[in-house]
Formats: C-alpha cells, sequence, structure tokens
C-alpha cells in the first residue's frame, strides 16, 4: 500500500514556496501548518483555503495539472462542498500531528485516534488506483473518487499514514531539534540520529549558535 513520496526539495506553488523535508507524505502534510516558519517568511497556512490546499497537494505531486484545475473548477461549482473538504483536512492534519509527536504507544490515545480517522476515510472512499504520466516524464499514482470528487484528496496522505503504522515506521519519526521549528520528520538515517529538519536551516542555525558560544568562552 506504499505511496509515491515527494523528493526532500522546494517546490514553487502559487504563490509561496512549500518546503517538503518529511521524507514521507503524511509528515510533509503534517508539515503544512509551518506556522512559525510561515511567519517570519510572511507566508501562510498552506490549509488556508481550497486554492492552497490543492496548490499543496499538486506541489507534493499528488495531483497532476489537469486534475487540479479540474478540482478547482469543481470547488466553484460547489463552495460549501470545497470549504467542507479543507475544512477536513485541518482537522485529519492536527490529528496526524498528535501521531507524529505522540504516536509511538499502540495504546496511546493519539494513535488510537488517527487509526479510527484513517479507517474512517478509507472506508468511506470509494474509487480507482491509477499509474499516470506526468509532464516531466515520471509517474505519479493517483486516486479517482466514484461520487463525491472531493472525498479522495486525502486518500494518498491517509495511505502513507497508514504505511508508517503497518511498516513499524512511528519509531523513525523526529521532531526538529530547533526548538523554534515544529516539523517532522522520517528519520532514514542509518544511526537514527538524525536532528533537524533541514541542516541548511535549522542545523546550521544550531553550528552558528554553538561557535558564537565558542567564541565568548575564548
Amino acid at each position: 500500500m506504499s505511496v509515491l513520496q515527494p523528493t526532500t526539495t522546494i517546490l514553487e506553488s502559487t504563490p509561496e514556496l512549500l518546503i517538503f523535508v518529511g521524507e514521507r507524505l503524511w509528515l510533509d502534510f503534517v508539515n503544512s501548518d509551518d506556522t512559525n516558519r510561515a511567519r517570519r517568511a510572511g507566508r501562510s497556512d498552506a490549509l488556508d483555503s481550497f486554492d492552497g490546499f490543492i496548490g499543496w497537494l499538486s506541489a507534493a505531486r499528488v495531483l497532476d495539472a489537469e486534475r487540479s484545475a479540474s478540482m478547482l473548477r469543481r470547488a466553484q461549482q460547489q463552495p460549501t462542498a470545497a470549504s467542507a473538504a479543507v475544512h477536513e483536512a485541518r482537522r485529519i492534519r492536527n490529528v496526524l500531528r498528535a501521531l507524529a509527536e505522540k504516536g509511538t504507544d499502540e495504546s496511546d490515545r493519539a494513535t488510537q485516534l488517527a487509526i479510527g480517522e484513517i479507517n474512517r476515510i478509507l472506508g468511506r472512499s470509494a474509487g480507482t488506483r491509477r499509474v499516470e504520466s506526468r509532464a516531466d516524464g515520471g509517474f505519479v499514482r493517483n486516486f479517482v473518487t466514484v461520487g463525491d470528487v472531493f472525498a479522495g484528496l486525502l486518500i494518498p496522505v491517509i495511505e502513507s499514514a497508514a504505511d508508517a503504522l503497518v511498516l513499524g515506521e512511528l519509531l523513525r519519526v523526529r521532531q526538529c531539534a530547533d526548538s523554534g521549528c515544529a516539523r517532522v520528520f522520517y528519520d532514514a538515517s542509518r544511526n537514527g540520529k538524525r536532528r533537524w529538519c533541514e541542516m541548511a536551516t535549522c542545523g546550521n542555525r544550531a553550528k552558528a549558535a554553538r561557535h558564537r558560544r565558542k567564541i565568548k568562552r575564548v
């Protein structure tokens, strides 16, 4: 039940830069509420609107350009349903954040709540999964819903979270060691000691801070 994961890179979406450092789709989804860093950069929550939600799914390569445009057109036709979809996306993101931060124990409430939500969404969504070509020559797995076109938008994210549970990956889920950063990530390092969401940002700030403290002691 694995899903295609976005690479650890920065992709441009409208109108802001979206950062993918989680190594797993569901963790990147959790990080889409990068509020502390967003305020410093003058950005807003990626899920502050349905357009933003679709932009994030597109940047994460969950939706291709054609399907993204189709969903935005459908949102204009069904604004209430679109609003409900993004509201649920934000609620599910909160559930998955709790799982990422606390869900290492199968008896933990965050884990049980996440399992319930995962099963609820998987159970209500009918459709087919397809592998389709991307414009850049690669491939993407899409979930094409039957009936409610908004119901399947979260399926790839939910399947990624389900994979984390089934494959026992929660023990490798980390929070960035920078106290000012709320990002989470999957630690794929050999020794399991990765500390920073990004070495280029949080890691380098920590190195600079250590250097300043060292100079002061001299």
